[in-house]
């Protein structure tokens, strides 16, 4: 997806809605001013000779939906596929998924790939432990459960007791844990459940001892957390205001508000605590500060790394009846500022102001300006990712060449010692507060399956906590990182994964996978999926491109907007350095991308149908003339520009997949969506698969498969990710391996 993120938690998270026309009307339709002259012409369907025999893709009328931008007249002869509940669009659904199944269910070797899968997730994995009042928590998954178990328990060595099981909130185990609160003594949980996949989270509050729900019903909530007083008596939390009927996942969200919610009261009188009336777009996020004098607000506006720090003074570490007024901190809108922690009023913040690897300040609450700023710890050659008031000093992470690096410094910003972690890979987790001087990490990598791990800060000593026990040998494999040179001669890593002994013939069946977008940083995981696709003898590759965060702003910046091509030049020559070295050649490489890579995908393919084998196109974004018309959309006009917009319209045109899928010979592409997907509509994969589906003029497969009773991907419960993951390996497998049975 492009991932809707805020700031304050590091994490990187992203208009009117054309009624579906009948395939049997004739009258005319009006979108944002433009008429669309409907016919009643439909695609032939197109018999394709493939393995299993000839097949039929499904009859997709084609309306006379044309739209002048800047002069430019398009068309978009499937704007009906954007209403995803009439009827019409059903029945084409329906029939696209019997057209996919009935493919997939000849593959010889998918039942092997969903065994397999089967057999490598049932193990116990853990999430590292973290401590509130005299309560520990952790999710723990017993290896095939759709969704983890939230466990407490009264100190390390007390007995585990469930505090809350996802798994029984739903039969099919569609509604998922989607985000945890806790007050400072542990003893209440607010918690946010979200059906479907949908990005919609309803909140509710728990007794923590005993496990029972109280009155409290939040709705509507979005790409926010929540965050108590430090009194107890309730929380903050942001929201949009509620969508029109039978538009909840199609509606375009605005006016982002925080309110306070003080337990035991209705929602509707809940105290509106900040809001934005000049710009319907921005977005906030709230949370306490530990010692409870503050609340700390984020303004976001889309996925723009710039963004705005304002306080809320709290009174007697609690929300008092009448709202403070907001100290309006750093407000300029000109640079990244994360909120890392404070002593009284002196504030310690992130920032890539002057820093485009990013640094750590410190200031004061009453005099913010950057003359008044002291560099705490200085920008690097590596990229500075997060930080934490931690074990009286600060925790640092930090991206060297893609992947992490953790240091421990002195609240003055002296480094008292690196981290040492057990190979290349990624380290997350880190919780506790500003004096503890113990905490818990998760450590991961290719091979590495994930692993707990406890940490003294104050020695620097790490001791495994919890293994995992996954049927897999990582001495059977080899992992190597390269670098690259792309189109315009920029050094590009790549992280290439195979079993020890590979031989370099060009044959070799070889996933690449990327992203490239949103300030996102890929580093080294493990996941067992990949384990299914090497131990049969496949190759993955992921390569760092252009527009993630790898390298810090300029190498985001390098591809965004009118620089977007980078992304795709980067990942075409990762194709040609596999196939010159070797590794593969064109015919046995896959490629693949979820969001803001399925967007790679439909781009790449477009651009280079020569050059791959097969492609898998998850949940992407493919109409980049629309794209801002749907939900969160919007959000994503930052990063890749607007067609509304005379200047940007010609980048955004020239590489839409969805307006550049001319009659071609295509490799076999499988694209997947969700019916809930309300981050990145399903519109986007249904009309780029009518459209290529008529492009295409070889024998290769176009299909598309459509999840029910899912969303963007968050919350997927382990069977229908074990399905998924069996159907592309599967799809990838028939297509990309001679002789394949």
């Amino acid at each position: 997806m492009p991932r809707l993120f805020t700031i304050a938690s590091s994490a990187v998270l992203s208009a009117a809605l054309l009624h579906g026309c009948s395939s049997s009307s004739s009258a005319e339709k009006k979108d944002d001013g433009n008429v669309a002259k409907a016919d009643t012409a439909d695609t032939s369907p197109s018999t394709n000779d493939g393995p299993f025999g000839a097949f039929n893709y499904p009859n997709t009328t084609s309306v006379g939906q044309e739209d002048d931008y800047h002069g430019t007249v398009v068309k978009d002869p499937y704007r009906w596929l954007e209403d995803p509940d009439a009827d019409d669009t059903k029945a084409w659904v329906n029939a696209q998924n019997k057209v996919t199944f009935g493919y997939l269910e000849k593959i010889a070797s998918r039942k092997s790939f969903q065994d397999r899968l089967t057999t490598l997730w049932n193990y116990e994995r853990y999430s590292p432990p973290f401590k509130k009042g005299e309560w520990v928590f952790y999710k723990k998954n017993d290896g095939l459960q759709n969704q983890a178990v939230l466990y407490k328990q009264k100190g390390l060595a007390g007995a585990p007791e469930v505090l809350l099981d996802p798994n029984t909130l739903s039969a099919d185990g569609t509604v998922a844990l989607a985000a945890t609160a806790f007050t400072d003594d542990g003893k209440l949980m607010a918690y946010a459940t979200s059906g479907s996949g949908s990005d919609w989270m309803t909140w509710k509050v728990r007794d923590v001892v005993t496990g029972k729900d109280l009155d409290d019903t939040i709705e509507w909530s979005k790409f926010a957390g929540a965050s108590f007083t430090k009194d107890g008596k309730g929380f903050f939390y942001s929201r949009y205001p509620a969508p029109k009927d039978g538009d909840a996942f199609e509606q375009s969200n605005y006016n982002h508000k925080v309110y306070y919610h003080r337990l035991g009261t209705a929602q509707s009188a809940d105290q509106l605590v900040v809001e934005d009336t000049t710009d319907k777009e921005h977005g906030f996020d709230a949370h306490v500060t530990e010692d409870g004098n503050y609340v700390v607000v984020h303004v976001w506006k889309g996925t723009d790394r710039r963004n705005r720090l304002w306080i809320l003074p709290l009174e007697k570490q609690g929300m008092p009846e009448k709202t403070p007024a907001v100290v309006k901190m750093l407000d300029g809108f000109d640079a990244a500022y994360m909120f890392v922690g404070n002593v009284d009023d002196t504030f310690y913040v992130q920032t890539d102001n002057g820093a485009p690897r990013s640094k750590i300040v410190q200031m004061k609450l009453t005099d913010a300006a950057p003359a008044t700023w002291t560099d705490v710890v200085a920008q690097s050659e590596d990229k500075l990712e997060w930080a934490k008031r931690f074990g009286g000093g600060l925790l640092v992470g930090w991206l060297h060449n893609a992947h992490d690096k953790v240091t421990f410094h002195k609240l003055d910003g002296t480094l008292e010692r690196e981290v040492e972690l057990p190979t290349f890979g990624s380290a997350r987790g880190f919780s506790g507060k500003s004096n503890d001087t113990e905490t818990y990490f998760a450590f991961t990598s290719f091979t590495y399956p994930t692993t707990i791990f406890h940490l003294d800060v104050k020695t620097g000593t790490r001791t495994e906590f919890r293994a995992p026990k996954v049927d897999f040998n990582p001495a059977d494999y080899d992992v190597k990182q390269v670098f690259y040179p792309s189109k315009d001669g920029t050094q590009v890593p790549l992280y290439i994964v195979h079993k020890k002994g590979l031989e370099l013939n060009g044959k070799n069946p070889t996933y690449l996978y990327g992203y490239g977008g949103f300030n996102i940083s890929l580093t080294p995981s493990f996941r067992v999926k990949h384990v299914a696709w090497l131990e049969k003898g496949g190759v993955y590759a992921m390569a760092n491109l252009r527009g993630g965060g790898e390298f810090g702003e300029e190498w985001h910046a390098a591809g965004m907007l009118g620089q977007k091509q980078n992304v795709f030049d980067d990942f075409a020559s990762a194709a040609e350095y596999l196939i010159a070295e070797k590794y593969t050649s064109a015919k046995h490489l896959g490629i693949g991308g979820r969001s803001n890579g399925g967007l790679l995908v439909g781009a790449s393919i477009t651009q280079r149908p020569d050059l791959f084998g097969a492609a898998l196109a998850g949940v992407g974004v493919l109409d980049m003339l629309r794209f801002h018309r749907f939900t969160i959309g919007h959000a994503w006009v930052s990063e890749y520009g607007s067609a509304d917009v005379k200047e940007q319209f010609p980048f955004l045109y020239k590489y839409s997949p969805l307006h550049n899928a001319k009659p071609a010979n295509y490799p076999a592409t499988l694209i997947t969506t969700a019916d809930h997907d309300d981050r990145v509509v399903p519109a986007h994969s249904f009309k780029f698969a009518a459209t290529l589906q008529r492009a295409q003029q070889g024998t290769e497969p176009v299909m598309i498969r459509i999840e029910q009773k899912a969303g963007h991907g968050a919350g997927k419960p382990t069977s229908k990710q074990i399905e998924e993951a069996a159907d592309e390996w599967a799809f990838l497998w028939q297509n990309l391996v001679d002789d394949a049975p």
